[in-house]
This record gives structure tokens, sequence and C-alpha cells, in this order.
């Protein structure tokens, strides 16, 4: 047999999925692991979107829908916007989508060609990088050095150095949590705009701010793409749902694309999100144990020898700097997972570079387990 194996198949592994197998294989043997790997939600999906793929599944018909995803869909989804930030967005610029991940795909896809320069934040999600690679688009890592999130001055500098075609950027961040404050947002779409550089914002940790009101990048400009998911704030990580707003030049292209790709979203999934925005009271109680998590991990984690190296303004994650204990974030990942039994991911996956000084922690679980973990932490490290 032979195979050919593309550079393409070379991108870095994820290496917050990989720690989570590891936790897993030791789960599977009745190892009673705590995991602050990934950020997935303990809570299950609201009650009313479960009732909606029930009463869907028992209808019986589950087939394909608009590439674009469900009219009913995308018109909550609209409203979301005028309800939550006060904008009105058409249900027209609106792409539902099989989770962010697609999303990410199509908005790469139609926006760049292979070798075009698009600028990412470092530390930052993973397969943004990951992604780009495979589709041989150039990626412009940008450095903070201690800042807390990227701001016009960091995108001048690199659009200096490399022309840049497009910047991603997302807040609330992964895996900082840090949150761009609405001026600093508008000066860096509008630099953005000003220099011909094409925008995607992620705000997938939307209603995840514990610290100031949600702004959306929609607000400083029509040309702006955006891009969320049922997720997190949602709980509705396995739903694999998502969704876009995009430049009304960019619906067609990434129809076409989202066509012979993925055909259309899950149409249960599509079903059952609609409900989502009717469960808000559900939701805001899971977020306050977020928020209590939260404060625990705030006192806690410096206590016990892992200094905050950003704010944990949203989102649900803690990313610290472990060079009190370590300069190999990658091996002590492992040796605590196997030793004191706590999951967490190593830097590398969010900075290359830097990364071997970092973790990132997770707080979307239950108190009692960020309890028992800390606990255990400190334990295993005297």
């Amino acid at each position: 047999m032979v195979v050919s194996l593309s550079r393409r198949g070379e991108v870095e592994p994820f290496h917050a999925m990989d720690i989570l197998a590891e936790a897993n294989r030791l789960k599977a043997k009745g190892v009673p692991v705590v995991s602050m790997a990934v950020g997935q939600p303990s809570d299950p999906a609201p009650a009313g979107v479960r009732q909606a793929a029930t009463n869907a599944l028992k209808m019986g018909r589950i087939g394909y829908t608009d590439a674009l995803g469900l009219s009913g869909l995308r018109q909550a989804i609209a409203q979301h916007y005028a309800d939550h930030y006060g904008h009105a967005v058409s249900p027209g610029r609106i792409a539902v989508t099989t989770g962010s991940s697609a999303a990410f795909n199509l908005a790469f896809l139609a926006m760049f060609d292979p070798g075009d320069c698009v600028a990412i934040a470092a530390p930052g999600y993973p397969a943004y990088r990951n992604i780009m690679a495979a589709l041989g688009i150039e990626i412009v890592e940008i450095e903070l050095h201690g800042d807390a999130y990227l701001h016009a001055e960091h995108l001048k500098a690199a659009h200096r150095e490399k022309k840049l075609k497009g910047v991603l950027f997302a807040s609330p961040a992964n895996p900082t949590g840090a949150i761009i404050p609405a001026d600093e947002l508008s000066a860096l779409v509008t630099t953005a705009q000003e220099l011909g550089i094409a925008v995607i914002s992620d705000e997938i940790y939307h209603r995840l701010a514990y610290a100031a009101p949600d702004t959306t990048a929609l607000a400083y400009g029509q040309d702006v793409t955006v891009i969320n998911s049922f997720s997190k704030y949602y709980c509705m990580t396995g739903w694999r749902i998502g969704w876009m707003v995009l430049p009304e030049a960019l619906v067609r292209p990434v129809e076409r694309i989202a066509q012979s790709l993925y055909i259309s979203p899950p149409e249960l999934s599509q079903i059952a999100a609609i409900e989502a925005f009717k469960a808000t009271g559900e939701l805001e109680a899971v977020k306050a144990r977020y928020a209590w998590n939260r404060e625990l991990l705030m006192t806690r984690l410096p206590e016990i020898g892992f200094a905050l190296a950003a704010p944990m303004d949203g989102a649900f994650y803690a990313f610290c700097d472990v060079t009190r204990h370590t300069n190999d974030s990658m091996a002590f990942a492992r040796k605590m997972l196997a030793e004191a039994h706590v999951a967490a991911t190593p830097g590398r996956d969010f900075d290359p570079l830097q990364g071997h000084r970092t973790m990132r922690f997770s707080y979307a679980g239950s108190h009692d387990e960020m309890v028992e973990a800390m606990m255990r932490l400190e334990r295993w490290l005297k």
C-alpha cells in the first residue's frame, strides 16, 4: 500500500485534546481525574433545547437544510443581536455553521489565498494557526509581551513588517480570558480598515464576561466578519452548531464553499438551537457558578505558585505563569496528570515561543471539582 502524505498534515497537534485523551484513559481505569484541560461546560444543554430535539426526533425526518441554515434559526440569531447588543443585523448576512470550527474554515477559504499573511495574537487559540497552516496561509503571530490584548499599535507594527491581508482576534480571549475594552476594539477595527486589513472577530465567549458588557466588533464596521457558537455560554459543545455574521459580499462565496464542504449544518442541532435564546435564566445560573469558580482560582492559584499571566475578565480560563515550578509546561502537565490527577493544558498550544512558561486551567466544571483540584495541586507541589 502506498500512502501519500501532504505537508498540510504536519500541523502541530492540539495538545489540549491529547491531554484530554490521556485523562480519559486514566478515568477508564478508575482514576478520579479532575479535568481542567478543555473549554467545555460541564452542564448539559438547556432543558428547552433538549426538549426541542426530542420533539424533532419524534417527528422522524431529519435531513439537509439550506447550506446557510434554517431560516428560523437565522432570524433568531438576528433577533439576539438586537436584544443583546442593540445592533441590527439582517438574517441574510448570517450563516449557520457546523460549530465555530467550520466557520473558521469557511472564513479562511472565502477571504484568503495561499501565501496571504494573516495576523493572530500569541498567546491565542491553536486551531487558528493550525487551520491556516493547513490551508497554506502565512500566519503572523503578534507576541503580546505582557499586554492583555491585541491593540491597534500591535497591528500597525505587524503590518509594517508584513503586509497583512487579515487579522483575527478574540474577546474574551482563549486562553487568557482577557477582554478588549470598547474604545480599544473600536481603534483596532478602524485601524485595520484604514490599512486595508480584513477583520475576523471571534466572539464565541460572549455572554461570559464578568466585569464589562459584551461589545461586538460589528458595532465598528459593516465589513467585519464575526464568528460565534452555541458551544460555550449555551452549553452545546457536542451539538456542533455555530454561526457567522458576514459582510454582504462574502455571503454567497461562503454559501458556495459550504455547499461542497458540509452540505448543511445538522438540522437537529439547528432546530434545538432556536430554543437556546429562550434559556437565559438557566444559563445565567451556570455562569454564576463560573464566577464562583473564578473567584476561587484567582485566590488559590497564586497561593500555590501559579501566578496569573493575564486578567480573568471573561470566558472560563485562568492563564498562569508556571516558571516558579518548571520551564517545560508540556512535561509538567503530563507529570501533574499522572501524579496529582489534575489535567490542564500546556501553554505550547497557545504560544509556540513562550508557551513552555505557561499553562491554562479551565474552570468550567463544578465548584467541588475546582476545590478538589486546588487541594490536590497544593499537596502535590509540597
